[in-house]
């Protein structure tokens, strides 16, 4: 039986192997990253990868929004300025060492058989897959949503770590940039739901990494001051609410934790409120 677990063990780290020579040895001289033991291998394939992820989502959006489609989506007078994006830029990519430390992590215990992980979808079946997905992103976004409030509600949280991200606070000085634009263990927190569900959630473990990495994606998103008014999805209509009122609207990816925790505002209800 411990020859079976080892076993299977393997494929994990079979295939975190696999992504760090995709990943390093498209990009960098196997002298560089090769003598690496594994788990700094692990880091430095998920740093380039947020940093990646990080700056082709956020130019690729503002480009679409500010300049392609200007005065669509976003007035002329609302776009932030030069100033506040490379802010943003510059705090963002001085925290992305530490947050990429958390998925290496989270790896790490994945590939010692600490968690819940499994290693394909075979192994389960697509029906249980689909369940335990769900379950997963319940946890997530249960956690993430009050890891998020707490950060509001206990002072010296918000004081000395949240207070960063919040400098932003209008729309003029919203951008997709201002999405990982953290202090480092404010924006680790904010992930580590993420990495608690693999303790109580059988998971998929490709599809963990994959759900960490669209953390990017999807708070480039909720900073664009958009509001798409696709229910249930917490998009950026609510998140903005969320920078101008700090007390509404914690939620993640959907409206639900909010409604729940009675913390919910619509941004339909302000929209007399709003200058254009």
């Amino acid at each position: 039986m411990e020859d079976h677990g080892s076993t299977y063990l393997q494929l994990f780290v079979d295939e975190t192997t696999f992504y760090n020579r995709i990943v390093l040895g498209s990009l960098l001289p196997s002298s560089v990253w090769d003598p690496l033991p594994h788990f700094l291998q692990t880091w430095l394939r998920n740093y380039i990868g947020g940093v990646l992820v990080y700056f082709l989502s956020g130019f690729l959006w503002c480009f679409y929004i500010y300049y392609w489609k200007r005065n669509v989506y976003v007035p002329q007078d609302a776009i932030p300025s030069y100033k506040s994006m490379l802010l943003q830029i510059y705090v963002t990519m001085k925290a992305m060492p530490c947050y990429s430390a958390l998925p290496a992590v989270s790896e790490y215990m994945v590939e010692n058989g600490w968690t819940k992980c499994f290693s394909r979808i075979s192994d389960v079946g697509w029906l249980a897959y689909l369940v335990y997905l769900v379950n997963y992103l319940v946890v997530a976004e249960f956690g993430i949503y009050w890891m998020h409030r707490e950060l509001h509600d206990i002072k010296p949280l918000y004081k000395y770590l949240h207070a960063t991200h919040h400098i932003y606070n209008k729309q003029n000085t919203l951008s997709p940039f201002a999405g990982l634009a953290f202090h480092p263990l404010d924006g680790i927190l904010q992930a580590v739901p993420h990495v608690i569900a693999l303790f109580l959630v059988p998971t998929h473990f490709l599809t963990h990494i994959l759900l960490l990495f669209l953390e990017a994606i999807w708070t480039a998103n909720i900073h664009d001051c958009i509001h798409a008014n696709l229910w249930p999805v917490m998009g950026a209509g609510y998140h903005t609410i969320h920078h101008t009122t700090y007390r509404h609207n914690y939620g993640h990816y959907t409206i639900w934790m909010d409604w729940l925790f009675g913390t919910l505002r619509d941004p339909l209800d302000d929209e007399p409120k709003k200058v254009m």
